[in-house]
């Protein structure tokens, strides 16, 4: 068994998977379900709840339940809850955290190592926090790879012998990446990479929500959008309809008593075809055609050039994004069942090939933009330019102008504009005792980028030999004090909620229990009382359902209650 846990830390969803026996297998959480829903929820009784609970009371706690937050990593962006706030990091590590211990739990075994992938359009600040949330989560991270080619390796092309010219098409719920892939000679290399790490699945419920809402806004005059619980059930359910469009014509969203005015209660009825659907998102699924066409571009090949094409990411499924696919690349995608699952399973074999178990090719991925630095003027000057292999090192050479003791700044950015204000900023830095009077100073630039994508600068006076480095780490980056801070956090938080758990498995046994008892007694009772007991009955499985804590107890003391009175004067049938 491998020891190395595949994580596709997803926007909607996650799912992990291991390597056992020299297969992968996907791992189950909790709920025996394989994929956990990326949400997080801070209960009002302190805890904090991850996947299907979250989700499940987003309408009753949407103030206080994070969804997609994959979209803010590496971003200056804070979650604020009760006062306290939350680094995209740390929201991505109790997701993670979630994951590691439903791993530990179904293995019986501890898991302390794990490769987690990206989508490969992902840039350095983005891909270090992503490592930074593994930290969090009691994780070491030996390997960030792209989405693309762990979806790759997850369709057995590292076995593949001959030479193949590979396209992956990768969209999920949040992101989108098309990468180019050649095979061969034991390689595994990635040619070119595009996409768009803004569009995807939640943005195709976006468009149909924003249908929804304007025809009950016309029909009613509420905007169900300025209404939490209305707009998180409403999302729901147009998450269902959207994902019943890929098998059926048509369906209808129903959603009783969803608002209410000084009239009485707002019903919610609609129907959609598949066509109306898809004529709502065909601008979006036609933008990942200029991707497409620019990493054949890019990596120099025509689409009859393509040997194959993999599609890769639970939107993949949606038969609009399979036509316009094959009509721009003139090749019939191959279509995995469970194309959600194949970035994990990607993930567990680069695990279990790191550590020696498996045989597979050598990976080499691609820097996804290009890097430089701003010159005089407020030019940019590229040093790697973007779709080089990685692991990769280059050097420029800049001259400073004459200085009397002076220091000259590095500005280091990522970006394709000539333009260094036009470009993303990854940081600053100086380099000190800059020139002797009347001379001029060589200054040697060098970039290098490991196998993660993590990026290092160093600036080198060669008249004086001082020099200057950078390490890329992202723009919200996190000094090792932090990080053992957030670390020892998570570490409370998580034996607080071991704490909970087992507090909770207390309550859902006795609530088995009660439940069992009425269920006996039941038939031994009048027909009010069987009414009263059945409604009683019903509560303490909505509470069981729910997994709300206060409401479990709350109707455990009262079916406890109820239980005492009847069974006193009924004798139950056996």
């Amino acid at each position: 068994m491998s020891l190395v846990l595949g994580i596709d830390l997803g926007t909607t969803n996650s799912v992990a998977a291991m390597v056992i026996d020299g297969r992968p297998v996907v791992i189950p959480n909790s709920f025996g379900k394989r994929i956990t829903p990326s949400v997080v929820s801070f209960a009002r009784d302190g805890e904090i709840l991850v996947g299907e609970p979250a989700r499940n009371q987003a309408a009753i706690n949407s103030t206080r339940t994070i969804f997609s937050i994959k979209r803010r990593m590496g971003a200056s962006h804070k979650v604020w809850i009760e006062g306290t706030s939350y680094l995209p990091q740390e929201i991505s590590a109790m997701i993670l955290r979630k994951i590691r211990r439903d791993a530990e739990a179904y293995l019986k075994r501890q898991v302390t190592q794990a490769v987690i992938t990206v989508p490969a359009y992902f840039n350095h600040a983005q891909r270090q926090a992503t490592r930074e949330a593994g930290t969090i989560a009691g994780l070491d991270v030996i390997r960030i790879i792209n989405e693309p080619t762990a979806a790759a390796l997850a369709y057995g092309l590292h076995e593949v012998t001959e030479s193949k010219t590979i396209l992956v098409y990768d969209l999920g719920g949040g992101t989108f990446d098309v990468s180019l892939l050649e095979i061969g000679d034991g390689l595994f290399e990635v040619l070119a990479t595009s996409g768009n790490n803004r569009l995807g699945g939640d943005d195709f419920d976006r468009v149909l929500m924003e249908d929804v809402r304007a025809r009950f806004k016309t029909r009613t005059g509420v905007d169900l959008f300025n209404d939490p619980f209305a707009y998180v059930k409403l999302r729901e359910e147009i998450e269902k309809a959207k994902i019943s469009l890929s098998q059926l014509r048509q369906v209808s969203i129903s959603i009783p008593f969803i608002s209410a005015t000084d009239d009485g209660p707002l019903h919610l009825e609609e129907e959609f075809t598949r066509v109306q659907f898809e004529q709502m998102i065909e601008p979006l699924v036609t933008s990942t055609i200029n991707p497409i066409q620019r990493v054949l571009r890019e990596g120099k090949k025509d689409p009859e050039e393509i040997d194959q094409v993999l599609m890769v990411g639970g939107s993949t499924r949606i038969p609009l994004v399979q036509r316009v696919l094959q009509e721009t690349v003139g090749i019939r995608p191959d279509m995995a069942p469970n194309p959600d699952e194949l970035v994990a399973i990607g993930a567990a074999l680069q695990g279990s090939i790191l550590e020696g178990e498996l045989k597979g090719s050598v990976l080499m991925d691609v820097t996804p933009f290009t890097l430089g630095v701003e010159t005089e003027g407020g030019e940019f000057a590229p040093i790697i330019p973007r779709n080089k292999p990685i692991p990769i090192g280059r050097s420029r050479v800049f001259t400073a102008p004459p200085k009397e003791r002076g220091a000259v700044e590095i500005h280091v950015l990522q970006g394709e504009s000539n333009r260094a204000d036009q470009n993303t900023s990854l940081g600053r830095f100086h380099l000190d005792h800059i020139g002797c009077s009347g001379k001029e100073s060589q200054v040697r630039v060098t970039f290098s980028i490991d196998s993660d994508g993590i990026v290092q600068v160093s600036a080198v006076n060669t008249n004086t030999g001082y020099r200057e480095e950078l390490l890329i780490s992202g723009l919200q980056a996190l000094s090792h004090s932090q990080l053992d801070e957030l670390t020892e956090s998570a570490r409370r938080r998580e034996l607080d909620a071991r704490r909970r758990e087992r507090e909770m498995d207390r309550l859902v046994r006795e609530a088995q229990e009660m439940i069992r008892r009425a269920r006996n007694l039941q038939e031994s009772l009048v027909k009010s009382e069987q009414s009263v007991m059945l409604e009683s009955i019903e509560l303490l499985n909505e509470a069981l359902l729910t997994g709300d804590r206060d409401s479990l107890k709350n109707c455990i003391s009262d079916m406890g209650f109820l239980l005492e009175q009847m069974e006193e004067t009924t004798e139950p049938v056996n």
